[in-house]
This record gives structure tokens, C-alpha cells and sequence, in this order.
């Protein structure tokens, strides 16, 4: 009897220690790139200097670099992905409980994935897969891609560039809006753009473009 417990009582120890092991607390570097581990937890990812990569299914909270790119594999969680000179790419059925944010740098979204707030940056293209985004989009200098099957709870606002980027004549961010994608808050562009909107999306109202109809899979060059 006392040998059938011990054995009982080493097997539950043996199988609880690997869920103990997938617990992490923050992590802060200056210089240095930070990787969260596939399948295991963590609090705040904060670097300066250094790249931050999060393995399919891991937990996160913030996760925020300065001078470096966020790349994020399927089925992660996080509580905001945030950079200031790097992109933003993230995997397939992800789940980010607010927004994600760049200044200078891409952001792409792949199929299945649901954003709770929106999407700011400044120049970086922007380009969501089957997508659910609980707020809008904001830029100034992006060309953007709602693709197919995505949902955008807000609306989209392209800013007015400040007077130094008129003087070197910018190409006019490209937008696009694909198809069965929905955007349900107003489209508002205060610079010129050129938009495309696919027959069987749904869109609010817009304000400072002509939409271009286009039925096929992407729109023309």
C-alpha cells in the first residue's frame, strides 16, 4: 500500500511539473533580442535595441521594443504588440487583447487572427488576412490591404503628411478593401489616395477618395 502511494504521488509531481516550468515573469533588455519559448507563459517583453520573436502558442502581456521588428508565430497571445523602428508580423489564429502599433514599419496579420483595438502607424504598409480588428486604422504614409474575409470594427484614417513630404511628391498610399472584407466606421482620407473596393465588400461612408469598383482577386496594378 505505502509503495502504490509513493508511486501515485511521483506520478502526479512528474505530471504537474511541466505546467510550473511554462510559467515566466517579465523580461527587460536594453541591447538584446528576447524569444518567448513555444507553449510557455510570460509577463511584459520590453527591449530597446533587439528584435523580439514569439513562438507559436506562447502568453505574453506587453510586448514593446524600440529598434527592432516583432514577429509572432500561430496561435500566440498578447496583450499589445508595440515598435518604433521595426515591423510587426504575426501567424495565423492569433488572439492580441488591445491594438497594435509602429511607426516606421510594416504590419501584417495572417488568416484568423483578432486584434481588440486597432492599428496606428505612420510609414509601413499594413495588410490583414481574414482578420477581426476591433478598432480602425490610422496612418499617415501606408499603403493598406483589408483583405479578404476581414472585419474592421472602426473605419480607416489616412493623415495629412506634414509639409516636408509634399516637397519630395509621394506616391498616394494604395488602399485597398477585398473581398467579403467589411469596414463599419467611416473611410476618411485627408491626402490623396488611390482606393479600391471590391464589389462584395462592406463599407461605411467615405470622405476625400472616389472609390475604384474591382470584382476579381486583387485589384488592378
Amino acid at each position: 500500500m505505502t509503495r502504490t502511494r509513493l508511486t501515485f504521488a511521483l506520478t502526479l509531481a512528474l505530471a504537474a511539473s511541466p505546467a510550473f516550468a511554462q510559467s515566466h515573469g517579465d523580461i527587460d533588455h536594453v541591447n538584446g533580442s528576447i524569444t518567448a519559448e513555444a507553449g510557455q507563459e510570460y509577463g511584459d517583453l520590453e527591449t530597446v535595441n533587439g528584435s523580439i520573436k514569439l513562438e507559436s502558442n506562447s502568453r505574453s502581456d506587453e510586448v514593446s521594443t524600440v529598434n527592432g521588428s516583432i514577429q509572432a508565430g500561430d496561435g500566440i497571445k498578447a496583450r499589445s504588440l508595440t515598435t518604433v523602428n521595426g515591423g510587426i508580423r504575426i501567424g495565423e489564429k492569433v488572439e492580441v487583447t488591445k491594438g497594435l502599433e509602429t511607426v516606421n514599419g510594416s504590419i501584417f496579420v495572417d488568416r484568423g487572427g483578432r486584434i481588440g483595438d486597432g492599428i496606428d502607424t505612420v510609414n509601413g504598409s499594413i495588410g490583414l488576412v481574414d482578420t477581426d480588428l476591433g478598432g480602425g486604422i490610422e496612418t499617415v504614409n501606408s499603403d493598406i490591404t483589408v483583405g479578404v474575409g476581414s472585419h474592421l470594427k472602426g473605419g480607416i484614417h489616412v493623415d495629412k503628411p506634414g509639409n516636408s513630404w509634399f516637397s519630395r511628391k509621394p506616391r498616394p498610399p494604395r488602399i485597398v478593401i477585398g473581398p467579403n472584407a467589411q469596414v463599419d466606421g467611416a473611410m476618411v482620407f485627408e491626402r490623396e489616395v488611390v482606393l479600391y473596393v471590391h464589389t462584395s465588400a462592406k463599407v461605411g461612408s467615405i470622405t476625400g477618395a472616389k472609390a475604384i469598383p474591382f470584382s476579381g482577386n486583387t485589384p488592378p496594378e
